[in-house]
């Protein structure tokens, strides 16, 4: 075991040279060979693992382990989904990477384990729907200058899809919970559990046209002043039932999926953030997710997506 460890550790502060494809090779069959010798894994068991960690090998490459994150590795899943293997081949693929991890940090060589939020196969089959960026864009300028709440439901839609709020934080939103100057707004989550979320621009825009040109005569119509920012024609807070039919309502006039709903575009600010390789820990402050743990779904973005992100903003792509 003293000499396993003088040897991982050695391999774990060579130069970039020595931290190549070959490395991660010898690492391998180093963990191997501590499922066969201190493990006692059936021989079987070894097999399975041993195929598994080549193909993991020949996708690190000259990648630095240290350096790989959980966008990289859900960049390998992806790789994984697009080889056509069944779902049970990518499940044990994943744990086999998983327990690569916890081997390589009882070594020392590295610190951290982005493999334990890489989605199971049976996470994936709950992934919620997720519109793509063009989608988006359609949806948000479904609202025409036609219809009657139009600047409100411009905001409300923009403020789901730059905040990533639930409907309920959304129907509860008052005036006072917005810093238009500090491009954030406060956000009351589950348990009463508060949080700032930052504001994009065009958020802020059709929320300040919506103040200035239709909440005063909404609000006029309640015979109290209401608190809330989003308003019904009646003056009071608008409800998540109203909210998620006007998003079905514009999913439905731009021909997107009708099972859209509120939600979706709160799956959807998550998964095109990590998507443009956001922290997974600031994307779960800024859903409210009391544990990582929930976060950890929207991690597995299409290949593909990853690809274009890299091929747009890598200054060698």
């Amino acid at each position: 075991m003293a000499k396993r460890v003088t040897k991982l550790q050695q391999l774990a502060s060579a130069g970039p040279a020595v931290r190549s494809g070959r490395a991660t090779a010898t690492l391998c069959q180093e963990f191997l060979d501590y499922l066969r010798g201190e493990c006692h894994l059936a021989a079987n068991t070894i097999s399975a693992y041993g195929n598994d960690m080549r193909r993991f090998v020949a996708w690190v490459d000259t990648r630095r382990l240290p350096d790989l994150t959980i966008q990289d590795l859900s960049g390998y899943v992806g790789t994984l989904q697009e080889e056509d293997l069944a779902p049970a081949s990518i499940s044990r693929n994943i744990v086999a990477v998983r327990t690569f991890y916890k081997f390589l940090q009882l070594e020392g060589v590295v610190t951290d384990n982005p493999a334990e939020l890489i989605m199971t196969q049976k996470m994936w089959q709950r992934m919620p729907g997720v519109l793509t960026m063009r989608q988006v864009e359609s949806f948000l300028n479904s609202p025409k200058r036609s219809d009657k709440f139009w600047q409100r439901d411009v905001a409300m839609l923009e403020v789901l899809y730059a905040t990533g709020c639930r409907a309920s934080e959304v129907c509860n939103l008052r005036v006072r919970d917005l810093s238009m100057a500090q491009k954030h707004l406060r956000c009351e989550g589950k348990g009463g559990k508060q949080r700032m979320v930052p504001l994009g621009g065009r958020a802020i825009a059709s929320i300040k046209r919506y103040l200035e040109e239709l909440r005063g005569d909404l609000a006029a119509k309640s015979p109290h002043p209401p608190e809330e920012l989003f308003l019904s024609r009646s003056g009071r807070a608008i409800d998540r039932v109203q909210l998620w039919r006007l998003v079905k309502a514009y999913a439905k006039r731009v021909g997107i999926d009708e099972k859209i709903s509120p939600h979706s575009l709160r799956h959807s600010f998550a998964t095109h953030l990590l998507a443009g390789g956001a922290d997974l820990r600031l994307v779960q402050e800024m859903l409210g997710h009391a544990s990582i743990q929930t976060t950890q779904i929207y991690t597995h973005v299409e290949h593909s997506r990853l690809k274009k992100v890299h091929s747009q903003f890598h200054p060698r792509a």
